[in-house]
């Protein structure tokens, strides 16, 4: 296949926001269908067949991808990684699932590589990398096809083939977009790699605008969370403040001990919570009092000024001596001042 023809049969498919039903698709009973719509046992059915759905929509995009070419074993040390990465964490539950079956039953599928365009003798995945960090582990030869390949070649194939499976989360796939259109991928190949429209990839990448990206890190790839979750997470973090609480929050330990989708939902209530202001300091009064008690002055501060309250036996002469002698008090407070 040309390189030309293999770019068309990557993206011949229309753009959508979700996937459409395969036509291959064999109708239910009346009866079966009716039940399948209903309660729990629908939802199970739809998520189910959507499973399916997408896990057979990757087989073809590998299938367009790999076919007529040879396959051959390469020495998994020789080959480097995408330059472009598409998942935040790896699932290490489906990683280990793939390693047990790949022991016992071999490498089924191939993964995908080209000429490593910068240096000679090496490789890059494509797509693959479970498959090959497996072979790895195991010690094994990786079954690859090598293919000569552009950079936009590259990320449109490693992008549809990485969506169109079930386990890549919405903020993976966001972070994908975003990573290629820093690297200068107009909106079309965006489009093109995630197959979805450029309304789609302008929310998601709306989503990482908003979102600090130690705060995305931190959280992780969230794998049951969709859109909604990370847009409302987006508009809290509009707010002032939020920058300076989520921070304080993803490094406590009742954050990090979560799992993802935890994390998400602990940080987005966190924000939701109105900012508590601290309360002022409450102002300390001041007293005075001469050996013999005779008379007690309080000052106490108040929002605009300080009130003098004058109590005890000499209480009344002692302001009247005060109201007669303000100006002397007053000239004697002034030289003091100039005076230090």
């Amino acid at each position: 296949m040309s390189r030309k023809n293999l770019l068309s049969s990557l993206t011949e498919r229309k753009l959508t926001t979700v996937n459409l039903m395969s036509s291959q698709t064999l109708p239910l009973p009346p009866s079966q269908e009716r039940l399948r719509n209903r309660g729990a046992f629908g939802a199970i059915t739809r998520s189910i067949d959507e499973l399916a759905e997408r896990a057979q929509q990757a087989n073809e995009i590998e299938a367009r991808l790999l076919e007529g070419a040879s396959i051959i074993e390469l020495d998994p040390d020789a080959i480097d990684a995408s330059f472009i990465a598409d998942r935040m964490d790896d699932d290490e539950i489906a990683f280990n699932e793939l390693l047990e079956a790949i022991r016992e039953h071999g490498q089924a599928s191939p993964i995908l590589v080209r000429p490593h365009p910068g240096i000679n003798g090496r490789y890059m995945i494509v797509f693959g990398h479970r498959r090959h960090r497996v072979a790895k582990t195991l010690e094994r030869k990786v079954r690859a096809v090598v293919r000569e390949m552009e950079d936009r070649e590259h990320v449109i194939a490693q992008g549809q083939e990485n969506s169109a499976r079930t386990d890549l989360s919405f903020i993976e796939k966001a972070v994908f977009a975003s990573s290629l259109e820093k690297q200068g991928y107009d909106r079309e190949v965006i489009m093109q790699a995630l197959s979805v429209d450029k309304t789609v990839v302008s929310k998601m990448l709306s989503v990482l605008n908003d979102i600090p990206a130690d705060v995305v890190n931190a959280i992780g790839a969230a794998r049951n969370s969709g859109r909604d979750r990370w847009y409302k997470l987006a508009i809290k973090f509009r707010e002032a403040g939020a920058l300076k609480s989520g921070a304080k929050l993803i490094r406590s330990d009742e954050f990090t001990s979560l799992d993802s989708d935890s994390r998400l939902e602990l940080l987005t209530s966190h924000l939701d919570k109105p900012a508590v202001k601290p309360r002022p300091k409450a102002a300390i009064s001041k007293s005075w009092a001469p050996q013999d008690n005779s008379v007690s002055v309080t000052f106490k501060p108040r929002p605009k000024g300080i009130s003098l309250e004058i109590t005890k036996t000499d209480a009344k002469p002692f302001a009247d001596w005060i109201s007669g002698n303000l100006d002397g008090l007053y000239e004697a407070y002034r030289k003091s001042k100039q005076e230090k």
